[in-house]
């Protein structure tokens, strides 16, 4: 034993140097158990719904699921073919996956589906944008946007998480943790694949974006334009800064021209009443007897007085010069009870130091909805944006990237149902019961 040591200590370079190498290795594997026993209670708990017995008369529930290989840098494929294919399999339902080669794909295929029960997106921020166009530009898209969506986060970014999914002990919603990260996103993935089985769902709002020419655009997030959103941007350029990249990328687009302030018109109309819950909902129809007696007393009854006028909407009209412009849903913090449905526009102050340009940009990527003081909040449920002439730039919409231009955003309130966390959905009544 003193031999074994006296060797330790003459050697004492490789001697820390293995102990290093076990300790990192011991960790790595012990992640790796942990990951294999989330796997397999997932598996447990979707086995139950899979033993299920169905009426005689009762299909299997079919589910399609459009799939972006290239989403998390490559692999998104195996992410979902070892924590979620095996509980979707598992749940008893009819799994379809359609696997998208190229971007826009989604949309295009989506124009000839037939037949499903569910939807469900694998891949990021874009694939579900992809996604939501495609059901929504359809002809029939007022029965097919019926029809439940799930999400399975697998891209770089998934700003759609923190709605759906209750925070875990690691906090998958932080854009600096994205379900890349080896260490998350078992637990992330296989909870998103839990809650379609589970078929707890949320009604989402949804902007339609519609330029002068193109077709329209569906988002679940918002819109951005602005200096906050250009140098969020660039910040992959600098990415061999390592943790000093996102301030280093706002520092440089402050040696731009300075201050950098956008110039559009803005016209809006205020917030829109929320229908009742059950407004939408046919009513079952009368018994024959019930009907001709309706039709009898019709000829006594005075004819009514003819309906009055809807007052027309009030539009407003706003000149901006800001720093950057964000119209967003207010998906991120569902309020089920309110009493009216609307968006939020958001414009910056130009009057931002570069000092504060720097801070509060590196906080905006991590989180997009932080807020330089003095910035003016508006709520609309439609708005109309006009650039002048020969305005460069770019929008982001849902984190995917559109040349800027005049656009109409419309608010389509609780358009679509998403699959969400039962716990979260808890947490969502209990907040609004208070």
């Amino acid at each position: 034993m003193t031999v074994f040591f006296k060797t330790l200590r003459n050697h004492w370079k490789k001697t820390t140097a293995g102990i290093c190498l076990m300790t990192w290795g011991g960790h790595w594997l012990y992640g790796k158990h942990c990951d294999n026993l989330l796997r397999r209670a997932a598996c447990q708990e979707a086995q139950v719904f899979g033993s299920q017995l169905i009426p005689p008369n009762a299909q299997v529930k079919k589910a399609t699921v459009f799939l972006n290989p290239a989403a998390c840098k490559g692999k998104a494929r195996t992410l979902f073919e070892r924590n979620a294919a095996p509980i979707l399999h598992l749940s008893g339902m009819d799994v379809t996956i359609v696997k998208t080669d190229y971007e826009g794909q989604a949309k295009k295929l989506l124009e000839l589906l037939e037949n499903t029960d569910v939807i469900i997106v694998a891949g990021g921020d874009g694939t579900l944008q992809e996604v939501i166009t495609g059901v929504l530009r359809r002809a029939d898209e007022a029965t097919f946007s019926k029809i439940p969506i799930g999400f399975i986060p697998l891209g770089q970014t998934s700003s759609l998480s923190q709605t759906l999914f209750a925070e875990s002990g690691n906090k998958v919603h932080d854009k600096s943790q994205t379900p890349c990260r080896d260490s998350i996103n078992v637990r992330h993935i296989t909870d998103a694949t839990l809650a379609i089985v589970k078929g707890e769902t949320v009604p989402l709002d949804v902007l339609q974006i519609k330029g002068e020419k193109e077709q329209p655009v569906f988002a679940l997030t918002g819109l951005r334009w602005g200096s906050f959103r250009d140098a969020g941007v660039s910040v992959s350029k600098y990415w061999y800064l390592g943790p000093l990249k996102t301030k280093v990328a706002h520092f440089f687009s402050t040696l731009k021209e300075w201050p950098q302030t956008h110039q559009a018109s803005l016209s809006y109309t205020g917030p829109a009443e929320r229908p009742p819950s059950g407004a939408e909902e046919t009513p079952p129809r009368p018994s024959l007897y019930r009907r001709i007696l309706r039709r009898l007393a019709s000829y006594w009854v005075q004819p009514q007085d003819a309906p009055q006028e809807v007052s027309p909407e009030v539009w407003k009209e706003v000149q901006l010069s800001t720093l950057e412009l964000s119209i967003s849903t207010r998906n991120s913090q569902l309020d089920l009870a309110s009493k009216e449905d609307f968006m939020n526009i958001c414009m910056e102050p130009n009057t931002v130091s570069k000092g504060d340009f720097i801070t509060i940009g590196s906080k905006k990527v991590r989180d997009p909805k932080v807020r330089a003081d003095g910035t003016e909040c508006l709520q609309a449920s439609r708005c109309t944006l006009l650039l002048p002439e020969g305005t460069g730039g770019s929008f982001s919409i849902d984190s995917e990237e559109y040349e800027a231009m005049p656009v109409q955003v419309k608010l389509l309130p609780r358009k679509l149902q998403f699959f969400c966390d039962p716990r979260k959905r808890e947490q969502l009544l209990q907040s609004t019961a208070q």
